[in-house]
């Protein structure tokens, strides 16, 4: 199964150190030269950390940002009200049947539903990596006691 991720998984995972259960879960994920952009190029002009351990755990997996050309694009998804990242996840997300798109943003998961799209967001990655042993209770308590005094991360 195709694994197509957003920025806003990536980043509140980076903010985690979490990353590595995107590879633990999936094994591989894809992301869109427009996602890495948002997540790492602009991330590294704004000084945040996260962006670094992107960067960093995208080139250790060799996992090359997709690159799309607008013209390839549907118009009725090129249309959506969506930032770029998200309308190119979504684009990637049609190209593969039965793939799951990683996305937290919510009108970008109410257009994705609406396209038929099976949709995860970090907190479902999160459970999903409970629920298969790979974090433990004390680190998903850790995690949201870190969520409520950091309203940027989830």
């Amino acid at each position: 199964m195709e694994v197509i991720c957003d920025s806003g998984p990536l980043m509140a995972l980076g903010k985690l150190n979490l990353l590595y259960l995107l590879k633990r879960l999936y094994g591989r994920i894809t992301v869109s030269a427009s996602v890495y952009e948002e997540s790492v190029t602009m991330g590294k002009l704004k000084g945040c950390q996260d962006a670094l351990t992107i960067e960093m755990f995208l080139k250790q997996n060799k996992w090359l940002p997709v690159r799309i050309h607008p013209n390839e694009i549907t118009p009725e998804v090129r249309c959506l009200r969506l930032d770029d990242g998200e309308i190119k996840t979504i684009h990637l997300s049609m190209e593969f049947p039965n793939s799951l798109i990683l996305l937290d943003d919510e009108e970008a998961r109410k257009e994705a539903r609406k396209k038929g799209l099976k949709i995860k967001g970090t907190i479902g990655i999160l459970v999903e990596a409970y629920s298969k042993e790979i974090i433990n209770f004390e680190l998903g308590v850790a995690i949201l006691k870190r969520r409520k005094n950091d309203k940027k991360i989830l």
